[in-house]
């Protein structure tokens, strides 16, 4: 009986040893997904650092050059605060209108058409939403015919027109904001608002469905009024979702690209650091900063990323 335990031992340590079959066919199947990964993704972050640290032709390493000038230079902080604007304004106002809405439209009997109306800009590309608040943003000057929306409801009521992709001050007051804090800046963000409340919407109307409605009858037998359910039982409970709807907000407003693009090409102050990489690598062809930007725009997308997949899970 001992030499029969010892045999047996011996043979399931010769076989964790060596693969089995099964191990091997699991691997052999993951092989084009794991090339697939290694050639368009880890092969171009880790040449896009080794890049960042060369010249503009990337003929000779400079060292921390690229990023010293990406910090100094005066269009570089604009994008980077312009981005903190869309992070600030795009992300409270999507998540913030993604609330109300989802609450207001569970208490209507058209519930599933409201739900659609308001998603439908979710389903359009980002260019075409930038194509269309363009001609809603049209501005000609005074003493023509307005074509944009805004403008010609505008001067319909006796209103001035206002160039609202170029404006750089409070409309109708003429007095200047510092950069970025422009009137293009909010416009562009509206945008961007309009396209992503109905995704924020969806995620957060889900939650609500899941909360136990007897808690809320609970509470309204208890005399709290329908303000002291929403801010003392919905909205705790669904902070986990909001956290997880913002944190993907987050993310999109830091690769923000497509409208600010197609509606102003970063032209009068709107560039974000998306765009400002793009001019650098395509027009000005200086591949080494546009490396320590899209650098830049990766390490600030990590973390978020991480606490991202972290509530997924959860």
């Amino acid at each position: 009986m001992p030499r029969l335990l010892t045999k047996l031992l011996e043979s399931n340590r010769q076989r964790a040893g060596r693969p089995s079959p099964r191990s091997l066919v699991a691997w052999l199947w993951l092989l084009p997904a794991l090339a697939f990964i290694a050639v368009f993704l880890i092969y171009p972050v880790v040449d896009t650092f080794r890049i960042s640290f060369m010249n503009a032709d990337s003929t000779a390493y400079i060292g921390i050059g690229n990023y010293v000038h990406v910090f100094t230079s005066r269009a570089t902080q604009d994008a980077l605060l312009n981005n903190v604007l869309w992070l600030s304004f795009f992300t409270l106002l999507a998540v913030g209108l993604g609330v109300v809405l989802a609450v207001l439209t569970g208490r209507v009997r058209y519930e599933s058409l409201a739900k659609a109306a308001i998603f439908i800009p979710m389903a359009i590309s980002f260019v075409a939403a930038g194509v269309i608040w363009k001609f809603v943003y049209a501005y000609s000057p005074e003493g023509f015919s307005q074509i944009g929306l805004i403008n010609a409801t505008g001067t319909s009521m006796g209103l001035p027109p206002v160039a609202w992709l170029v404006q750089q001050q409070i409309a109708y007051t003429g007095q200047v904001l510092p950069t970025p804090l422009h009137t293009n800046n909010f416009a562009l963000i509206l945008v961007g608002v309009w396209m992503w409340t109905g995704f924020a919407m969806v995620i957060l109307s889900a939650s609500l469905k899941g909360i136990p409605v007897e808690i809320i009858e609970a509470a309204r037998v208890d005399g709290a009024s329908e303000w002291q359910v929403f801010w003392r039982i919905l909205l705790p409970m669904l902070s986990p979702t909001i956290a997880v709807v913002a944190t993907t907000l987050i993310i999109q407003a830091l690769k923000n690209f497509d409208i600010v693009w197609v509606m102003t090409a970063g032209n009068f102050n709107t560039d974000v650091v998306a765009t400002l990489m793009y001019k650098q690598m395509f027009n000005f062809r200086h591949f080494g900063q546009a490396g320590a930007l899209a650098v830049i725009l990766l390490l600030a997308m990590i973390p978020v990323m991480l606490i991202n997949v972290r509530r997924f899970r959860a």
